[in-house]
């Protein structure tokens, strides 16, 4: 199939892209009826089976970009409630100490509450009714190369058996041959990180870090969290080793969004971070919030902190990259939904010129990455450029880093702080206490009492997960020996702890030569990569399944 324009990944970055597409093109139509530009050949590929079924966030909208791209667009869009009350809360084990005042980047007067898969739901509507063509259930599984030119991207095969033989069903993929591939993958994306690979995109980068948020959705008795309370917490149960913190955001009907971000550059490989998200709500603060509440949902991303230092080039030849698939996220703010929306409506500005001109070399497409330099998405997050590196040291040396940047504009004690990628910071059993010491409440996995507090097959059920079980394998391990004969020794099988739907596991094969093999459930995975981010050897690949599988975050 040949296509103007392929749009890869249907969250708020790729719809906010192909709508502002469409209405260049209609402002275009209607000045110029006598040379139009038409809309059938402009599609956007989605994998999951309905638009925002895997679109998961906390989530609080910046309405920032949304107010440029739909003026109005408060009077339709599916807002759960403005943000009208806020605080931030440091947590000790058994106590907390309210922030007198809440820090400037915290203040969310004027965001919005939301479910993420409701609102991109409502925006893919806005696309299609515009005119442009959205393939759900079709994920792209390799980008078309000539050289450093991206020419299309090849869709999956489907009707595949986990022995890669065609099954009666078989339907192969489609090349869909473009003039210009916009890349909106979100966190990791597959097709970005091969492109990047492919050309060297992170040289002279600082190497992108990541946190992985575990959610869940919580129906409280009434009273407990107004709509348009926002809650932060800093410190429990993570240790002063370890960067995260919680949210909390009151939803109307008595509906929660609770969740805890793990920085993925922990050092001890045993920590779990959907067990500390379960130790959080053990605390008597957070605990008394769900007392006779009911868990509803679940799910889990991983989300890029690395900051404007780890952005790569934005634009090549033929191709763009977008959002969270860029590293457009405020790690400081926790937000990067505005910033996904704006970055697609740049991308789209940029790709209408290059249909205008027929023209999307290399030379032709940076003119996004100028945009994007020229625009507040550079201002916003050149402010925190090194505010996710600051705590390469701990939790009290990144609040002083902090309290210096602020002050600097962003700088700091240096113009830029260097970084390393997380998984180098973990640190091999034998230079750790035996009991997890400090660490020893977030080691293993969570038993859960089934109230207030869920083992990870209970959670993960709350996810909607479901996949073909016979496809191949989207979990690829490319060397498992490493698995039974070091990592095991070396770090434990980090595998299990730090996949939040447990994919991975190590089962007792006499055989093995430390009697344990790896063994993979990859009908459980709620498609987060933290896998492929946080392995210490660098071993695993996520791939996209095939197209339709994956998580049901409806109303997450």
């Amino acid at each position: 199939m040949e296509a103007d324009a392929v749009i890869v990944g249907g969250g708020p970055a790729g719809m906010a892209c192909a709508l502002r597409l469409a209405q260049l093109i209609d402002e275009h139509n209607a000045r110029h009826p006598d040379a139009p530009l038409s809309k059938e050949n402009i599609y956007v590929l989605e994998k999951s089976r309905e638009i925002g079924q895997h679109c998961l966030s906390g989530a609080l909208l910046d309405p920032r970009s949304m107010r440029e791209l739909l003026p109005g667009f408060e009077k339709e869009a599916p807002l759960d409630a403005e943000v009208s009350r806020e605080a931030v809360y440091y947590l000790t084990k058994n106590s907390k100490f309210k922030l007198p005042i809440t820090p400037p980047p915290l203040r969310d007067h004027g965001n919005y509450v939301i479910s993420l898969n409701r609102f991109v739901k409502w925006m893919g509507e806005k696309v299609e009714a515009a005119g442009i063509t959205v393939f759900t259930g079709f994920a792209g599984s390799e980008l078309l190369l000539e050289g450093d030119r991206v020419a299309g991207v090849r869709t999956d095969d489907k009707g595949v058996d986990k022995h890669n033989q065609p099954k009666g069903n078989f339907e192969p993929g489609y090349d869909l041959k473009a003039k210009v591939v916009i890349l909106a993958e979100g966190t990791r994306g597959s097709l970005t990180k091969a492109l990047v690979e492919r050309l060297h995109l992170d040289r002279g980068r600082n190497p992108q870090v990541y946190g992985v948020g575990v959610k869940e959705l919580w129906e409280v008795p009434a009273g407990r969290v107004a709509p348009g309370e926002v809650i932060y917490t800093l410190g429990y149960p993570l240790t002063t080793r370890e960067y995260g913190g919680a949210w909390i955001y009151g939803s109307p009907n008595n509906i929660v969004s609770l969740g805890f971000v793990t920085g993925l550059d922990y050092p001890d490989p045993r920590l779990d971070p959907q067990r500390v998200l379960q130790q959080f709500k053990r605390h008597p603060f957070v605990a008394a919030l769900l007392e006779g509440g009911k868990m509803i949902r679940y799910g889990a991303k991983s989300l890029p902190y690395g900051g404007w230092w780890a952005v790569p080039p934005l634009a090549g030849h033929c191709w763009m990259i977008l959002g969270d698939s860029a590293g457009l996220l405020n790690s400081q703010r926790l937000k990067g939904i505005h910033l996904a929306i704006k970055s697609g409506m740049l991308a789209a500005e940029t790709a209408f010129e290059c249909m205008l001109k027929n023209d999307c070399t290399a030379a032709a497409l940076s003119a996004y990455q100028a945009r994007v330099d020229a625009s507040w998405i550079k201002t916003e997050l050149w402010k925190v450029r090194n505010f996710h590196q600051g705590f390469e040291h701990g939790f009290w040396a990144g609040l002083l880093h902090t309290g210096l940047q602020q002050v600097t504009g962003g700088r700091g004690l240096r113009a830029r702080y260097a970084g390393q990628p997380g998984y180098k910071r973990m640190r091999p059993l034998a230079a750790l206490p035996a009991d997890g010491g400090a660490d020893a409440h977030l080691i293993g996995p969570a038993k859960g009492d089934g109230k207030l507090t869920f083992d990870k097959l209970t959670d993960l059920y709350h996810s909607g997960t479901r996949h073909e079980e016979d496809q191949p394998s989207h979990l690829i391990i490319h060397d498992t020996n490493l698995c039974s004969q070091r990592c095991v020794v070396e770090f434990g099988s980090p595998c299990q702890n730090f996949c939040p739907a447990n994919v991975y596991e190590m089962v007792d094969d006499s055989a093995a030569p430390n009697g344990k093999r790896i063994s993979l459930n990859p009908s459980n995975c709620v498609h987060c990569k933290t896998c492929d981010i946080m392995d210490p050897y660098q071993v695993i690949t996520w791939v996209p399944p095939e197209g339709g599988g994956g998580p049901n975050y409806d109303g997450m």
